[in-house]
């Protein structure tokens, strides 16, 4: 497996997406906003957690508050992904145009709507 932390800025949530070969659980650590899985938005605050299987379109939206979130998934590869796509800590954050991000997601086996 591998997991991490991901602090999002209010207003930015996560954009709706698919692991094709992965499982996901995210743990809200901070925090509130809303979890998209499949068709469902449901609320999530500090101690929710959500169940994402693979294949299974979801994200995050957070209009009234920064979230920290921990993501685990299952089996691993997607820290490949975020290396490509991040900034080094300090460096201003990296511009990717969609198309770019949709490149690299793909080879990771990601997909955005």
């Amino acid at each position: 497996m591998a997991l991490g932390t991901q602090q999002v800025p209010i207003h930015t949530g996560i954009q709706v997406h698919q692991h094709q070969e992965a499982d996901e659980v995210l743990f809200v650590l901070e925090g509130t906003g809303f979890g998209m899985l499949g068709d469902a938005r449901m609320p999530v605050e500090k101690g929710s957690a959500i169940y994402i299987p693979k294949g299974v379109w979801h994200g995050v939206e957070n209009p009234d508050s920064e979230l920290l979130l921990l993501w685990v998934v299952a089996p691993p590869g997607i820290e490949a992904f975020f290396r490509e796509v991040a900034s080094a800590p300090g460096a201003p954050p990296r511009q990717v145009t969609r198309e770019q991000l949709n490149e690299i997601a793909q080879k990771h086996g990601i997909q955005f709507k």
